[in-house]
Order: C-alpha cells, then structure tokens, then sequence
C-alpha cells in the first residue's frame, strides 16, 4: 500500500484517513517518550480489524506533515518497540510488515521514516483500549453491533472454512511454482492461475484481490511459518526420561515447511529416537516398541485436524521412554466427543485433506512401510488405524485427552 514514494508522499500531504496514520516521535535518550506503546498498539490493531487494513508512518511532523528525521539509532529502537507491541500489546499477535524508507522534507534534504504496513485480518484483534477499527482519521472503539457481526463473519470463516480463506498480502507469486504443481493437471489447457484456483490454492479476498488461501499457503509455499503465522509448524522433543524435564532433554527441532513435508520429517525424528529391540532366537527379527502405522496416523491427524485460526500455536511432539504424545492446537467440534473419536468422522480443514490426499511419496523415503506411499487412506479411519495397530502390537490403548479446550493431546503407548 502506497508502495511508490510520490504516492506515499501524496497521501501525507493530504493527511491521515481511514488507510493512513501519521506520527511524530520523540526521544528521551534511548527511551520512547512519544507516541505511547498503547497507543501505537491501538493503532495498529485498529487497521488490522479493518477491511483494507492500513500503513501507520513515524517521523512526520504534526503540523507541516513533513518528515523530521529519524536517526540510525532510533530508528533501531523503534522498530524495536514496534515489534514488542504487536508481540505483547495485542492478542492475537501481528505480524506487519516493517520498512526504513528516506522522504524529502521541503528543502529536498532526505529524512529517515518508518513505514508499518497492517494488512486486514483474518482475526480479530484486542489492543491496550479494547476492540478498535479504523473511522476515519481515527482508531474509535467498535459498536457492539458491529464487533458482534465482525467476531460472527471470522469466528465462522476460522471454524468452518478457514483452510479455504484469503491470507492477506499474500499473492500468487508468492506460490512455488514446483509445489502448486502437484495439485493441477498440467495438461489443462488453462492458465495457472485459474488452475490454482481450482485447487482452492488461490482465492478472492472481500474485495476481489487475489490471494493464497491458508491451504495453499500450507500446502505450496516453501515457509509457510513466516508467510502465513509461526505456528504452522510442529516442535518435536524427544526425552531420557519419562517426564518432560528439560535436563533430560535428548534432541529438539522445530520442523517448517509444507505440511507433507512437515509429516515426514516428524516420522523420521521419531523413528530416529525410538529405539528397536531385537530377539536372535532362532535368527534375529526387530522388535517394534511402538507401531508405526499408528505413530503415522497420529502424526497425520495432527497436521489435517489441528485448528490453524489459533494464532502463534504449533503442534507439539514428545517423544519418551514409554510414550509418544502429538499434541494438536484446538479443541474438539461441537459435534465430538472423546468418547466418540474411534467411531465418527470429521476433517476440519477439508481443503487441507484434500489436497494430502493427491499426494503420495517414495516409500524408500521411510525406513518402514506405512501404508501404500500415501498421507491419506480412506476418510474416517485414522483414528481406527491408531487403535487397532496398537493393540496388534500388544501396546496399551492409545488415549485423547483435552486441556482448557484449546489442545487436544494423542497419547501413544509402547509395547511394554
């Protein structure tokens, strides 16, 4: 937004509006006296729960609507306190993005800015003064009605199609070109583009720009932890002990990439940490501790059901002596219960599941088969799959259990 200097210039000299915040700063040595942290947080949060989002520019004097200049070293500790803000200062975080730019004052001499660029959310976000969206020159509290239906609209698009909504400033080029491939029939005598959309890799935002759905996002871009949130990736530890005691912590690795990707590499750390028995009598055959196909399953669960709205959260894998446990950001549908899990079917994300279910891999790619080089067999046997290959191995029965209705954690016992 107002990416060219003459456009950014423009807009300064006719002022603020409801896409353009202005702000002069001032330092009291190393500290920020100007504007506060609160209200920079409300700033932001306010484009952030508005339709077209907006750019909040520091280093403009009020009156002349000039810039004044902003030092190397200010501006290392604004941008600084501007990321702690959209850190500590607004729930759920933002991610903006975060340019030094140089605009000439009236006598053509250049000054340091600092430009932040929010785009609308697809949450909606609490600052320091409440609820804000942006009317006008201004962040103004929302009306509760319009806070209720804008909690309505992302609450529902979070909880029933989120894997199909628009990512914004997100675009079609930020799409890899060897992943999105996997999804299209190349020989479609079709543009990519339209191709993509097919594969509800690509979308229409609320104003018609076309962005990367949180499917494609997840499913075709190299990082989706830095495109899309930092939680869209699983953290696996594996421990000595049978506790989760840091001291007995053996090996960590935080696990990003496409969502296939993420899965395999998950399978192999485990694996890598699990170790096999063997019996020599009367020739010597591996022992599996735990079953593999359910480990798989879990894992693939994890990654298909998880709510991905939850900003910031990760799927969490421990891996003990006794026990493996996937534990997955989101509470159970409506519509499920523990006690239910085994016999009914659900897929939150079902963009995700289908595009999962197009892919297969290289079986050589695991040191043991799994199943036929797929992610996905039939719909609704996951968790069946987890239960039944546990007790084929002799191990206890897997258990689900929740926490605050926020995590839903898959326990996986080894043979004893």
């Amino acid at each position: 937004m107002f990416d060219s200097e003459p456009e950014l210039l423009e807009k300064i000299r006719l002022g603020e509006d409801s896409l353009l915040e202005l702000k002069e700063i001032v330092f009291q040595g190393t500290k920020l006296k100007g504007p506060s942290r609160d209200k920079i947080a409300d700033e932001l949060a306010a484009f952030a729960n508005s339709l077209k989002g907006g750019v909040l520019v520091f280093g403009i004097e009020d009156a002349s609507r000039e810039p004044h200049g902003i030092s190397l070293e200010e501006l290392d500790l604004l941008e600084t306190v501007v990321r702690d803000v959209c850190r500590q200062s607004i729930e759920p975080s933002l991610t903006p993005v975060i340019e030094r730019l140089t605009l000439p004052d009236s006598l053509g001499l250049r000054k340091a800015i600092l430009k932040i660029e929010v785009a609308s959310s697809l949450f909606v976000h609490r600052s320091p003064s409440g609820y804000l969206h942006r009317s006008g020159s201004s962040a103004v509290t929302m009306p509760t009605s319009y806070l209720e239906r804008l909690l309505q609209q992302r609450s529902q698009s979070r909880l029933i199609l989120f894997d199909e909504c628009a990512v914004p400033g997100t675009a079609m080029a930020d799409l890899s070109a060897r992943l999105a491939g996997r999804f299209v029939q190349t020989l479609m005598d079709e543009a990519p583009a339209e191709l993509y959309r097919k594969s509800s890799i690509l979308t229409l935002d609320s104003l018609g720009i076309e962005r990367c759905s949180v499917a494609g996002v997840l499913m075709a871009t190299e990082e989706p932890h830095q495109l899309f949130h930092s939680g869209a990736a699983i953290e696996a530890v594996h421990y000595s002990g049978k506790i989760n005691d840091a001291a007995d912590q053996l090996d960590a690795r935080r696990i990003t990439g496409p969502l296939d990707a993420q899965i395999l590499e998950a399978f192999r750390f485990v694996r890598a940490a699990v170790p096999r028995r063997a019996k020599k009598q009367p020739a010597r055959e591996e022992i599996e501790i735990f079953s593999p196909k359910a480990l798989f399953e879990g894992i693939v669960n994890a990654v298909v059901h998880r709510d991905y709205s939850i900003s910031g959260a990760k799927i969490r894998l421990f891996v003990f002596d006794d026990r493996i446990e996937i534990r997955s950001p989101g509470s159970l549908p409506n519509t499920l219960t523990i006690e239910s899990l085994p016999h009914r079917q659900y897929t939150r994300n079902e963009t995700i599941a289908g595009l999962l279910n197009r892919l297969t891999f290289e079986m050589d790619e695991l040191d043991s088969p799994i199943r036929r080089g797929r992610f996905m067999e039939e719909r609704g046997e996951g968790v069946p799959t987890i239960f039944r290959e546990s007790a084929r191995l002799g191990a206890s029965p897997p258990v689900y259990t929740t926490f605050d209705n926020s995590e839903v954690c898959l326990t996986i016992f080894g043979k004893n």
